[in-house]
């Protein structure tokens, strides 16, 4: 009987950071906790890197990741490792330059690009966020990218009808849209799609 499984790969919040406003982030439910934490060291992050040696998970909870001042060189160090890396980034708030550098950096990385529908519609909940740029940046994830990028977009009623559209638009940037229901929905009831429990 196994008792206790030993879990390789981790999920990290490398820092305190993000520039988007969303209304259910925790960041903006409990604007105290944005004080808490701080930027992990270059060798802290290479403590946790040789423990989780099946992958590491780059999905702030109170953070985008991209705004850690040393996120690249995290990239070149899973990639010197050979890990298995997940980037979850919703910021539009670095120059493209930066975003091709990190692509550049690590391409074997899976990023998941969160983009709430069409450009001009996604700033409805990612306050802050630029939709447009957010396109751009999934072309070039796209084009950079070994592993086919992630378009996650998370299902609003100012965005439900459309959803054909954007299955024709990710095929166009080359990128996998994937659509998801989400717990925000119990706290910005306005936000809800019609006819989904």
């Amino acid at each position: 009987m196994t008792l206790f499984i030993k879990n390789k790969r981790v999920n990290i919040d490398i820092t305190n950071r993000c520039p988007l406003l969303c209304p259910e982030c925790q960041r903006q439910q409990d604007p105290k906790s944005r004080k808490f934490g701080g930027d992990i060291t270059i060798e802290n992050f290479i403590k946790v890197t040789n423990f989780f040696t099946d992958g590491i998970s780059f999905c702030g909870q109170r953070s985008d990741p991209i705004h850690h001042p040393q996120f690249i060189e995290f990239l070149e160090i899973c990639r010197i490792q050979d890990l298995d890396t997940a980037v979850h980034c919703a910021s539009t708030f670095k120059p493209l330059e930066w975003y091709e550098e990190a692509f550049d950096t690590n391409k074997m990385a899976k990023w998941w690009l969160a983009l709430d529908g069409k450009p001009e519609d996604s700033p409805k909940y990612r306050i802050n966020q630029d939709g447009y740029k957010m396109v751009e940046i999934m072309k070039l994830a796209s084009k950079k990218l070994h592993i086919q990028p992630f378009w996650q977009c998370i299902l609003f009623n100012f965005n439900q009808h459309y959803i054909d559209e954007l299955n024709v638009m990710a095929k166009d940037i080359g990128i996998k849209l994937l659509i998801l229901e989400s717990h925000r929905w119990d706290t910005i009831e306005w936000m809800k799609p019609v006819n989904v429990n």
